[in-house]
């Protein structure tokens, strides 16, 4: 599936470097438009020559974990610093997406993230897209990070 390789590449490298967990890509597939439960997502928009979205989708348990590694404290419920790490890990994702897309840097723009959390929620963007989400894991836990490209460009 197209940008899977490069959304694999660049999880491994901010996880690895940023918050200091080794994570493994699973198989890619197209998520349905299926709902999120007990979860948050950092969601950051592509603007542009390429528009489209990159969500990183963690359930609550696996944000906490995430959290506490990259801020090096004890976090035990879902907060404002969760938010803003999950929204800066988007953040960082969709730089990384964006250098792929755009390797001049002038073309495509980024959104401010957003980080959604909820006991049950839908993430749709575009009606007309391609979607890749690529599944991780570590110690035991999952999460998953989704690209949405618009099919008109």
């Amino acid at each position: 599936m197209k940008y899977a390789q490069d959304i694999a590449a660049a999880t491994q490298e901010i996880f690895s470097s940023m918050v200091m967990l080794d994570v493994t890509p699973g198989e890619p597939f197209k998520r349905a438009d299926s709902k999120l439960v007990n979860s948050i997502s950092g969601i950051i928009g592509l603007t542009g020559s390429t528009k489209g979205m990159l969500a990183i989708h963690l359930p609550d348990n696996v944000a906490l974990a995430i959290t506490t590694a990259f801020l090096g404290m004890d976090v035990d419920e879902i907060d404002e610093d969760v938010c803003d790490a999950v929204g800066e890990l988007a953040n960082m994702l969709g730089g990384s997406i964006k250098a792929t897309l755009d390797p001049e840097g002038s073309k495509v723009q980024l959104s401010m993230p957003s980080a959604i959390h909820g006991e049950e929620y839908a993430v749709d963007c575009l009606a007309d897209a391609e979607l890749v989400t690529v599944p991780f894991a570590f110690n035991g836990q999952t999460f998953m990070v989704e690209l949405q490209i618009s099919k008109a460009n």
